[in-house]
């Protein structure tokens, strides 16, 4: 979370300073995450143990590397991972939280400077859709999470100039990267939670 002061940074600068931490997150985590997936154990034991979601990034990554395989179930037992795999899959799941787009996360940052006052609708409607969610499907150790967003106010602020443009590069960077948590993020929580 990079909690910016109002009027210290304009639209640019708040998009570059919200970018480039998921940027650099998924510059590591992606190589680890694959070389954990290229030695992924998924015949191994079954038996009993802690189940981590798997999110479909790693779903994609396998059926890459291994297209032999049949696909990755949704939900790995920890027996059947590797150091390297949980290190991607904490990586992807750090990147994937910090990309929603509500507050001062930064995918709050993008947002905001991607839609500027709309982006107040895409927090609302994302919270909603979160808080049924998780009452849905009895998801509640995310209320943690929520309670955090709504002390920080769910809402970025307006940087010091909102009426610079950010420039075509930045723009499609700036959507493609609203896909990191749909891709990042395990479906179904934590699933070991």
């Amino acid at each position: 979370v990079i909690a910016m002061q109002n009027q210290k940074a304009n639209r640019k600068e708040i998009f570059d300073i919200g970018i480039a931490g998921p940027l650099a997150g998924l510059v590591l985590a992606i190589p680890i995450t694959g070389l954990g997936v290229a030695q992924l154990d998924s015949l191994g034991s079954s038996a009993g143990g802690t189940a981590f979601d798997m999110p479909l990034l790693i779903r994609w990554m396998h059926a890459w590397i291994h297209p032999d395989q049949n696909p990755l179930p949704s939900q790995l037992i920890a027996s059947q991972l590797n150091p390297m795999l949980m290190a991607g899959w904490v990586g992807l799941l750090i990147t994937g939280l910090n990309m929603l787009p509500v507050s001062q996360l930064d995918g709050g940052h993008v947002t905001y400077t991607l839609f500027g006052k709309h982006s107040r609708t895409i927090a609302r409607v994302f919270i909603g859709i979160a808080i049924v969610y998780m009452v849905w499907n009895n998801v509640l150790v995310w209320t943690v999470m929520l309670v955090l967003i709504f002390a920080m106010g769910i809402y970025h602020p307006p940087t010091s100039d909102d009426e610079i443009p950010l420039g075509i590069f930045r723009v499609t960077l700036g959507c493609i990267s609203l896909l990191i948590p749909v891709l990042c993020f395990p479906p179904r929580g934590l699933g070991f939670l």
